[in-house]
């Protein structure tokens, strides 16, 4: 694929239409919001009246650390009017960075989440107190009041409480009186603000941001202790809602776990500050998170490319490892979440066997069912494309197709059908509406070698096959064979043994690909002078262009292997072999 093209690896198709069963699941998707837009705009007279009412807290008992990484050269980028968010820089000439036209929502979304502060902070100096102090006031004193933008957005809103009560003590240095209460009014209109949207809302995938982001201003200020117990109800409600017994997070991605340990290792810490004991729910989790975060971790450091996961940021990683005090071992299997590790010598072998998540938390989830990806030592050899580092990306869709995975795909269609053009205004744009309802998976170990099955049915209502993949690690870690099978399991065309099905093998960017004359197969070189031969029985392989999404340098052309068969000429063997 090339860089600056607009079709997906392998031309996949972009468009799904509907069958009527979907049809009417959309529809009663399409009420349910309208229910709750409904109720939420019959609660808007009382919201009025209680902010009229709202009695702002008085002070600020303790200040929450903020464990992420701070770069006091962005603090000077800062002075001189660069903001620099979602890879996108503005140069606001001046200008106040609340009142210049954003290049992106997610531009919008970080400047309006204040997490920059930190880097002000960095700076240690008088001049960056004052350009902390008077952002924030100005943004109080234009922006102050809820309405329907991006900066009341509730990952926005989560993310400036957490920011402003991080850095407060910076915020508030020699602040005269006037600016004081401002910001404490502020505050107590943002814990009103979640207090409210917590109650209202039921099926938020960013719940679990709200809930933390209440628990610590609640513990920061002199809040009853009747708001501080519905607020640990709401957060221990959603631990159990969104992290699963594996320690997984529900969406089934790496990135929400290391966004939501950076949050919950500081919350644990705010608890003992205030001798109170944080909740069971709270430090359960936490202990649950790490092994499963090293789960996802390569031997080079970065987290694998799975459900929208982009580039690792390696720093944040670092830091939030550094409070794993029992140093867990990564898990091998994570059932719950859908995940397999097969670890032998230098190789390494992570496998997604899981069905894809439930429909409000399938928004960034992708179509890569029994994909993986293959690292030898800190070198990685098979991996998915990834996604773009920001969530407006126009390639962020493409990112989500099967095509973009290490994983088979059959008549050019992804396992997953995504609500598209039909659901645009709602919502529930992009979801995941229809995929595989089964994931089959075994695990076995025997003479050393270690060996994962899986099966998937998200061909089946479409084609009527189910695809059945299989993996096996040799104990010295030198082979990596695998077998792909397309099974007869519901209604098949009299041309259904005829449809082209394509087994991808996205290649890491660093990595060499070359034909071997006169063989069904293909010489890897890797960047540290690794040979790997990868070969088949069965089909035709060629090795095309591909993309990389999650580079550090952004967007990168890339190779893959493609080994195309017709349906009826599966089962296809596979093996990666060191030489």
């Amino acid at each position: 694929m090339r860089q600056g093209g607009g079709e997906p690896p392998g031309n996949e198709k972009l468009k799904y239409e509907p069958g009527f069963r979907e049809r009417i699941y959309l529809a009663r998707l399409r009420a349910a919001a309208g229910v709750s837009r409904a109720r939420r705009s019959a609660l808007a007279p009382w919201r009025f009246v209680s902010d009229i009412f709202m009695r702002a807290p008085e002070r600020l008992l303790v200040a929450p650390q903020d464990i992420r990484t701070a770069d006091p050269v962005t603090a000077d980028d800062i002075y001189a009017g660069y903001y620099s968010f979602a890879s996108q820089i503005v140069n606001v000439h001046g200008a106040s960075p609340f009142r210049v036209a954003p290049p992106s929502p997610d531009w919008e979304i970080a400047l309006a989440g204040f997490g920059w502060l930190r880097h002000l902070r960095a700076a240690s100096s008088p001049l960056a107190t004052a350009h902390a102090q008077a952002l924030t006031n100005e943004w109080i004193v234009h922006c102050g009041k809820p309405a329907r933008t991006l900066a009341w957005s509730l990952p926005a809103v989560s993310r400036r409480l957490i920011s402003w009560l991080s850095q407060s003590p910076m915020i508030l240095h020699d602040a005269d009186h006037g600016f004081y209460r401002r910001f404490m009014r502020s505050i107590g209109r943002h814990v009103v603000f979640l207090q409210r949207e917590l109650a209202s809302r039921s099926n938020s995938e960013d719940r679990l941001g709200a809930a933390t982001a209440l628990m610590f201003a609640l513990l920061c200020v002199d809040a009853p202790r009747s708001a501080q117990r519905k607020a640990i109800a709401y957060l221990t409600g959603e631990l159990k809602r969104q992290i699963l017994p594996d320690g997984g997070h529900v969406c089934r991605s790496p990135q929400p776990l290391l966004d939501i340990l950076l949050d919950f290792l500081p919350l644990r810490q705010t608890f003992l500050a205030r001798n109170e004991a944080p909740p069971p729910e709270l430090t359960g989790a936490i202990d649950r998170i790490m092994p499963m975060l090293r789960m996802f971790q390569n031997r080079g450091g970065e987290l694998a490319l799975f459900n929208g996961m982009s580039r690792t940021a390696l720093d944040l990683l670092s830091v939030a490892l550094v409070y794993d005090d029992a140093r867990v071992q990564p898990l091998s299997s994570a059932t719950a979440s859908g995940f397999q590790r097969l670890e032998a010598g230098e190789t390494m072998v992570i496998c997604d066997t899981g069905k894809p998540p439930p429909l409000e938390f399938s928004s960034r989830a992708h179509a890569g069912v029994l994909s993986f990806e293959f690292s030898s030592g800190v070198e990685r050899i098979v991996v998915n494309c990834g996604a773009p580092a920001t969530q407006s990306s126009p390639m962020r869709q493409v990112a989500r197709l099967s095509a973009a995975h290490s994983t088979l795909i059959l008549e050019n269609t992804s396992s997953c059908r995504f609500a598209g053009q039909e659901m645009a205004e709602s919502p529930l744009a992009g979801r995941i509406v229809a995929g595989p309802s089964h994931v089959a998976v075994s695990r076995s170990e025997s003479a050393g070698a270690l060996q994962v099955e899986a099966s998937h049915d998200g061909y089946v209502p479409v084609f009527g096959f189910l695809h059945k993949r299989n993996w096996r690690l040799e104990a010295s870690g030198a082979r990596l064979a695998g077998r792909d099978e397309l099974v007869p399991a519901g209604r098949v065309s009299p041309q259904g043994h005829a449809l082209r099905a394509e087994i991808r093998f996205h290649l890491h960017p660093q990595l060499r690909a070359d034909l071997e004359d006169g063989s069904p197969s293909v010489l890897l070189t890797t960047s540290g002078g690794q040979h790997w031969r990868f070969s088949v029985s069965g089909g035709a392989i060629s090795i095309e262009e591909s993309i990389f999404f999650a580079s550090a340098e952004g967007t990168r052309a890339s190779l893959q292997m493609v080994v195309a068969a017709q349906a009826g000429a599966f089962p296809i063997d596979w093996l990666f072999e060191r030489l």
